[in-house]
């Protein structure tokens, strides 16, 4: 497979798992932005997703002007309609790699996310609503991509973008949040703080399931690094990475393979035979901060080997 082939698939499934982890963060945050008592602020959730755009920070109390930045910002680069249009440009590019469902499925999110009717419906009518609009369509075109895509390289490539992208989120989100309990130490036993962080990263029902002792957050910290059973923990994130980028191996890039697979088998390792209590021993903030910078690392070895620094 061509160098740029594999860069577009790789990039549109970022682009895409990124879009998706921005809309379940929006929406939460909105739910607990009106059942606030006293006044919410937007400012972990702008620089999770927007870095540090001076423009979304002066927005930080008003929710209808982040929703509004955040999905339809054309002057943030992050925002929903500007990444799924670079998804959709990187799809255009390598249309005889994918399938033709999938492009119609990726078109339909473009066009749904473009429309100028999304916008007002965003300032007027109810934002969760239209923002389960744009969820549904990042569920349909998973779907779409499971159904229908050949099991090959180009499918690889997507899968490890995607979990790249979903570990590098939640270890942000973890570590923001997680970070605000040094500045209100009260949000330690603040349950609702911890049902909006696991409601945001999809685990709630899970975390119910499996703990029965109610929200603590060594709990939470375990569910979204450690389980191997949650979709959207770092440890299942990092094991699929290894999985997939296992079926790229074959005679004309040993070299580059094994340097790889020793990047990806270094971080799993390292989350592997970590425990809550080693966590804490090192510090939360030192061992995610690690972990970020080796998946990097393993993004930046990628674009070096086999996407010829595109």
């Amino acid at each position: 497979m061509l160098s740029r082939v594999a860069a577009s698939l790789y990039w549109q499934s970022r682009y895409i798992e990124r879009s998706d982890g921005m809309l379940r963060m929006l929406k939460i945050n909105y739910a607990s932005s009106q059942d606030a008592i006293q006044e919410f602020t937007w400012e972990p959730v702008i620089r999770i997703f927007a870095g540090s755009e001076e423009e979304g920070e002066a927005l930080e109390n008003d929710s209808r002007a982040v929703l509004k930045y955040m999905v339809m910002g054309k002057s943030n680069s992050n925002s929903v309609l500007n990444i799924i249009t670079l998804a959709r440009e990187n799809a255009r590019s390598v249309q005889e790699h994918i399938t033709k469902d999938l492009w119609q499925c990726l078109n339909e999110y473009y066009h749904t996310v473009k429309d100028s009717k999304l916008e007002r419906a965003l300032q007027r009518e109810d934002p969760i609503s239209v923002l389960d609009v744009l969820i549904k369509q990042v569920m349909l075109y998973y779907g779409t991509v499971e159904i229908t895509m050949e099991r090959g390289e180009g499918r690889s490539f997507m899968n490890i973008g995607k979990y790249l992208e979903r570990a590098i989120q939640s270890v942000d989100i973890l570590d923001t949040k997680f970070g605000s309990i040094d500045e209100n130490p009260d949000r330690l036993t603040d349950t609702t703080y911890w049902k909006h962080l696991l409601l945001s990263l999809g685990g709630y029902e899970l975390y119910l399931k499996t703990y029965r002792e109610g929200f603590e957050a060594e709990n939470v910290l375990e569910q979204v690094v450690l389980n191997n059973d949650f979709p959207r923990s770092v440890i299942y994130s990092v094991n699929n990475i290894q999985r997939y980028f296992e079926r790229l191996k074959n005679d004309t890039n040993l070299e580059d393979f094994r340097d790889m697979t020793f990047k990806i088998g270094r971080l799993q390792s390292r989350i592997k035979y970590s425990s809550v209590k080693t966590i804490r021993q090192e510090g939360l903030h030192a061992f995610l901060t690690q972990i970020r910078s080796e998946l990097y690392g393993i993004a930046n070895a990628l674009n070096e080997h086999y996407f010829a620094n595109s």
